[in-house]
């Protein structure tokens, strides 16, 4: 990497990429194109000064290491300090510790500290450690917005969003589990069941213990996926499906590599066979990222954005990562087109899915309407959740000449 003054896009989605420009209608709460915003809400990334995230040999490991999730982490992290105690690395510099995904941490080091990990031989890869922050949500809400900033008015009665019956429509996920690896979820939504015990936050300081969402991009994720079929709000495709919150972004959209990666590293750990895990977010390409993921897939079933960039999906990631328990998904619109800001490729890319105005939940109890690929990717994670996702048709406008299947029940 070039130097710290180096920064590049990161699209994660919440606003990601080419969100279309909406607007109320006076007479009545119709959603109308205005345009295609030509820049894109992103997030922005520049390398964590003198942090990496450090991934060691599996050959190199004890056989004798605990399964439970917390005993791991903390054996691992002591093995790894003393292993490599001659380079005097302190307790504090190791950020984040993984032990299920990959094996490995997120460390500070010095220049000679770096290049003697790079050197040794129970070091599989060495990567530049980033921090990744939203820019501001260019979406406009339709109408009147419902709380989404916690104004309290009440939650609206329930509607199905268009993508939700474009898709199939909504089943029963009641007893399925969907982690969301994300910004939170709001913890008390109404129309929301959260497994609030086994939330995690991946960040530090005062939002260290805490998973709930205070940006609303996770939030607006979750109700994609799993929104009760009641009386209020919006229907999920997998309506009722529990979520745990797994939080990598703080209220601001922040976060870094190395807590994406331990977010997927927790899944791994703690998923069981029939769950399936959304990631709305991406960037630059991460070996070890791409290989969390992977290594996570084996366990959980993975729906993974393929980001805004109106780019092939292989340049970025998780988007690129590839397995039978992945899949990857652009964003249509209701006329069954490619959304223009939408990353494409086969592979990785496996289906497309509903992504422009999507209607869904919003943080303090509200609701919102964004576009973007990271509200497509969480139809399939509902589908999964219920089965096989089968496909209804091809989009139109595939910039790669091979048209997506889009995704349905």
């Amino acid at each position: 990497m070039k130097n710290t003054n180096y920064f590049t896009k990161f699209i994660l989605v919440f606003s990601l990429g080419g969100l279309l420009l909406m607007v109320g209608c006076q007479d009545d709460e119709t959603l109308v194109e205005v345009q295609e915003l030509e820049t894109l809400a992103n997030y922005e990334i520049a390398p964590i000064e003198g942090q990496y995230i450090v991934v060691l040999k599996e050959s190199s490991l004890s056989r004798n290491i605990p399964q439970n999730y917390d005993q791991r982490i903390t054996m691992l992290k002591n093995n790894f300090l003393t292993r490599f105690s001659s380079l005097k690395i302190s307790s504090e510099n190791i950020k984040k510790t993984y032990g299920f995904a990959v094996k490995g941490v997120a460390v500070q080091l010095n220049h000679e500290q770096l290049q003697v990990l790079r050197a040794h031989k129970d070091v599989q890869l060495i990567e530049q450690d980033y921090q990744i922050t939203l820019s501001p949500d260019l979406s406009i809400l339709k109408g009147k917005p419902s709380n989404p900033g916690g104004g309290g008015e009440e939650t609206p009665t329930q509607v199905t969003p268009w993508g939700v019956t474009r898709i199939g429509g909504a089943g029963n996920g009641v007893g399925k589990i969907a982690w969301i690896i994300d910004s939170g979820v709001d913890l008390t939504h109404p129309d929301l069941t959260v497994d609030v015990a086994r939330s995690k936050s991946f960040l530090g300081g005062r939002d260290a213990d805490d998973p709930n969402d205070y940006n609303g991009h996770g939030t607006h994720v979750a109700g994609t996926v799993a929104a009760l079929d009641n009386n209020i709000g919006v229907v999920g495709v997998a309506a009722g499906a529990t979520v745990v919150a797994v939080r990598v972004l703080d209220r601001r959209g922040s976060g870094s590599y190395s807590g994406v990666i331990a977010g997927v590293d927790y899944v791994a750990a703690n998923g069981a066979a029939g769950d399936a895990a959304n990631m709305s977010l991406g960037g630059p390409v991460s070996s070890a990222l791409d290989n969390a993921v992977v290594a996570a897939s084996s366990i959980v079933k993975f729906a993974l954005a393929a980001g805004n960039e109106s780019d092939d999906a292989n340049n970025h990631s998780p988007a690129r990562a590839n397995g039978p328990n992945i899949y990857t998904v652009s964003a249509s619109d209701s006329a069954d087109r490619l959304a223009s800001f939408s990353n494409y490729g086969n592979p990785p890319v496996d289906y497309a899915a509903p992504g422009v105005s999507i209607a869904s939940l919003w943080k303090n109890g509200g609701t919102n309407t964004i576009s973007g690929t990271s509200m497509a990717s969480p139809h399939v994670c509902g589908l999964l959740l219920l089965g096989n996702v089968n496909f209804d048709g091809y989009v139109s406008n595939d910039p790669d000449g091979n048209p997506d299947k889009i995704a349905h029940r």
